[in-house]
């Protein structure tokens, strides 16, 4: 896949999870924990336009083509696992990682492991891909070659 023809997915993407986001805020009222229910509508949204603004960036970004890839995959991952997770915890009604959302829910063990690995795995690809992006838009950086 091309660099154009990754910006393009991830614009693609990110209107997916757009309106997944979307769709969730539909439903919290039906979820164990509807608080945690908007949180995943909110994740949905933002993350969606984080992905959108990603693409429209993508050209501008000064990267190798692995560098490239790694940001790519780092950045679908974390922007759908965020959403994911927190819709899991939602239907679960988990609260072991979620204090504040998940005040007084109670997930099995394995519902609680679920949601902390998908919650702990994503904040660090996603503090990942903030990182490599800030290096790509660095001013003054060169095309790599």
């Amino acid at each position: 896949m091309t660099g154009a023809d990754k910006g393009r997915t991830l614009l693609w993407f990110g209107v997916l999870l757009f309106l997944l986001g979307l769709l969730t805020g539909l439903v919290t009222g039906a979820m164990n924990n509807p608080r945690m229910g908007l949180s995943s509508h909110l994740e949905g949204v933002l993350n969606g336009m984080f992905l959108v603004v990603l693409g429209l960036l993508w050209g501008r970004l000064r990267l190798s083509a692995r560098w490239l890839t790694t940001l790519f995959w780092l950045a679908l991952y974390g922007t759908y696992a965020n959403w994911a997770s927190t819709l899991a915890a939602a239907i679960f009604g988990t609260g072991r990682t979620t204090p504040i959302a998940g005040a007084g829910h109670h997930g099995s063990a394995w519902q609680e492991n679920l949601v902390d690995a998908g919650l702990y795995s994503l904040s660090v690809a996603m503090l990942a891909v903030c990182v490599i992006a800030l290096v790509g838009l660095w001013p003054g950086a060169q095309q790599p070659h």
